[in-house]
C-alpha cells in the first residue's frame, strides 16, 4: 500500500511538474487609443507607449534623460560632426525572425526618409545618406552637423522594423508591425485593445517577465481608475490628479508621478487650407488677446491639484533651455480686451476642437469661459484623440488642443512643429528667419550657441503665436500592489523589461 502511495504521489507530481506555468498577463489603461502602429507614420503619445514594448530603438533614454545603448551598442562622431557611426549589437532578431543588421538599419531609416506617408522625414532631414560600413555598422553622413540626431534616434526614427515585412506591407505595415522589441504584436481592434506576446527569441528576454500584455484605451479617467480597482486592469497611465490622493491611501494600489517634459498647447490654423481663412488665424494680436485672457496657475490649481506648471514655451520654466526674459505672462484681460478692439473686433467666434478625455475637457471648458471675459465666444468640439489629430493633419480644424509628450533634445519640442517643411507642423506657420534659427541651433554642438538661437527663436514665436501653450503636467501613473519593478521616467513611457506582476 505504501508503494502504491508513494508512486502515485510521484505520478502526479510528474504531471504537475509537465503543467505549463500559467501565462502571466498584464493589463494597461490608456487613455487614447493609438493611431496607425507604423513608427514611419505615427505620432500619439500612447503608439510610443506601445512601440515601447514592441519596437526597439538604436539608443534608448534613461530616467536621468541620458541617451543609452538598445540596438546599438556604441557610437561616435567624426571631429567635424558630420558622421555618426554605430556599431550593432549582435544575435538581434525581428519577430519575424530574420536578422537585425546593418542592412536592416540602412533599410528602416531609408524607408523614413522616403515613404511618401512618412512623418519622421523632417527628424531626419540632415541625414544625407546611411549606409552599413560592416555587418553590425553603419555610417550616418550628415548634410550639416546635427547633434539632435542621436536623439531622433531615441524615438520612432530610431526604431528599426523587418525590411521583409516593410517590403510586403509597404504603407499598410500598421496591419501587422514587425520589429525587434520584447514583446511581438498579436492582434489590434480599434478603439478597443492592442495585444501583444512575449517574443522568446528577443535578445533580452531573461529580463521579461510578463507574457501577454494587452492595451486597452479608456478615455475617461474615473472608468479607467474604476477598472484598476476592479481587477480589470493592472495599471493605468495619466491617472486624474484629483484622483491622487485615493489612489495613494487605497492599500492595493501604487502611486508614481514624475514632471514631463513636454507640453500643453492650442495650435491655430495659421495656412492650413481654407480653414485657416479667419480673423484667428489671420491676425496675431487675437491669439496674443486669448493668451494673455487664461490664467495659468489657476488652471494648474483647479484641473491638476497643483501637479502641473504654467508655461508659455516649448520647455518648462525649470529647463535649462527656457527663455526667462519671456516670463509666463500673468491674466491680463484688460490687455487682452484692448488687442481685440485694436484688431477691430467686439466679439470673435471661435471653435476648438478638444480630446474626449474628462481632464481636457474640464480644463478647455475653464479656458472657454475665461477668453469669453476678453471677447471671444469659443465652442467646443470634443472628438476622439487620433481623430482630432487627423483632422489637425488636413487642415479641418480653427483652433486645436493637442499636448505633446516632449523629448530629450530641445529640437524635438520644436523644430518639426513650426518650420516650414516641420513634419508635424500642422499650423502652417512658416517663417523663414525662425527656420534659419532653429536649423542654426540643430548645426552646433555648444549649449551656449544653441541656447542663444532657441531664445531668438522664442522671441519671434511669443510675438506671432501659432502655438499658444498652456503648462506641463506630470506623468502619473496607478498600479496595482502586485505589478514591481516599473521605473517612472520622465518621457512618460512604460518600459515593460524588469516589470513583473507576482
Amino acid at each position: 500500500m505504501n508503494r502504491l502511495l508513494r508512486l502515485s504521489t510521484a505520478l502526479a507530481l510528474g504531471v504537475l511538474t509537465a503543467m505549463p506555468a500559467m501565462a502571466t498577463e498584464l493589463k494597461i489603461g490608456l487613455q487614447d487609443d493609438a493611431d496607425v502602429l507604423d513608427p514611419a507614420q505615427s505620432r500619439t503619445f500612447v503608439g510610443r507607449i506601445v512601440y515601447t514594448a514592441m519596437c526597439d530603438k538604436l539608443v534608448d533614454v534613461s530616467p536621468e534623460l541620458k541617451i543609452v545603448p538598445q540596438l546599438a551598442t556604441a557610437w561616435k562622431w567624426s571631429d567635424d560632426g558630420m558622421k555618426l557611426t554605430m556599431t550593432l549589437r549582435d544575435g538581434v532578431k525581428f519577430h519575424d525572425e530574420t536578422p537585425m543588421d546593418a542592412a536592416a538599419v540602412v533599410a528602416t531609416i531609408e524607408r523614413n526618409m522616403t515613404l511618401p506617408e512618412s512623418r519622421r522625414k523632417s527628424e531626419l532631414s540632415s541625414v544625407e545618406k546611411v549606409e552599413a560600413t560592416g555587418p553590425l555598422e553603419v555610417t550616418f553622413a550628415l548634410k550639416k552637423p546635427d547633434v539632435t540626431l542621436l536623439a531622433q534616434l531615441s524615438d520612432r526614427a530610431g526604431m528599426i522594423v523587418s525590411p521583409k515585412a516593410a517590403k510586403e506591407l509597404g504603407a499598410n505595415f500598421g496591419s501587422k508591425p514587425v520589429c525587434a522589441g520584447p514583446f511581438k504584436f498579436v492582434e489590434r481592434v480599434q478603439q478597443d485593445r492592442i495585444v501583444l506576446e512575449k517574443f522568446q527569441d528577443y535578445w533580452n528576454k531573461d529580463n521579461v517577465f510578463i507574457d501577454k500584455v494587452t492595451y486597452l484605451p479608456i478615455p475617461d479617467t474615473t472608468v479607467r481608475l474604476a477598472n484598476l480597482r476592479s481587477g480589470d486592469l493592472d495599471m493605468i497611465e495619466r491617472l486624474a490628479a484629483t484622483d491622487a490622493a485615493a489612489v495613494k491611501a487605497d492599500s492595493k494600489l501604487k502611486y508614481e508621478a514624475v514632471v514631463n517634459i513636454g507640453y500643453m498647447a492650442l495650435y491655430a490654423n495659421i495656412a492650413n487650407g481654407a480653414r485657416a481663412d479667419n480673423p484667428f488665424g489671420k491676425d496675431k494680436r487675437l491669439r496674443q488677446a486669448f493668451s494673455l485672457a487664461i490664467d495659468r496657475d489657476a488652471l494648474n490649481q483647479i484641473v491638476y491639484e497643483g501637479t502641473a506648471v504654467g508655461g508659455n514655451q516649448p520647455f518648462p520654466p525649470n529647463s535649462p533651455w527656457y527663455n526667462k526674459a519671456i516670463p509666463v505672462p500673468a491674466r491680463d484681460v484688460e490687455k487682452a480686451k484692448a488687442l481685440v478692439k485694436e484688431a477691430g473686433f467686439d466679439r470673435v467666434p471661435v471653435e476648438m476642437q478638444i480630446p474626449n478625455n474628462p481632464v481636457a475637457q474640464q480644463m478647455m471648458q475653464i479656458v472657454q469661459s475665461m477668453v469669453a471675459e476678453a471677447g471671444f465666444d469659443v465652442s467646443l468640439k470634443s472628438t476622439e484623440f487620433a481623430t482630432l489629430l487627423d483632422e489637425q493633419t488636413r487642415g479641418n480644424y480653427q483652433l486645436s488642443r493637442s499636448d505633446w509628450s516632449g523629448r530629450v533634445d530641445p529640437d524635438g519640442n520644436i523644430h518639426q512643429f513650426i518650420t516650414c517643411k516641420g513634419g508635424i507642423n500642422d499650423t502652417k506657420y512658416c517663417n523663414p528667419e525662425v527656420d534659419k534659427l532653429l536649423n542654426e541651433a540643430r548645426a552646433s554642438t555648444d549649449d551656449a550657441v544653441r541656447k542663444q538661437k532657441y531664445d531668438a527663436a522664442s522671441v519671434i514665436l511669443n510675438d506671432d503665436m501659432p502655438i499658444i501653450y498652456l503648462g506641463h503636467q506630470s506623468w502619473i501613473w496607478a498600479l496595482n500592489k502586485s505589478v514591481t519593478g516599473f521605473v517612472p521616467a520622465p518621457d512618460g513611457m512604460i518600459r515593460l523589461v524588469g516589470l513583473k506582476k507576482g
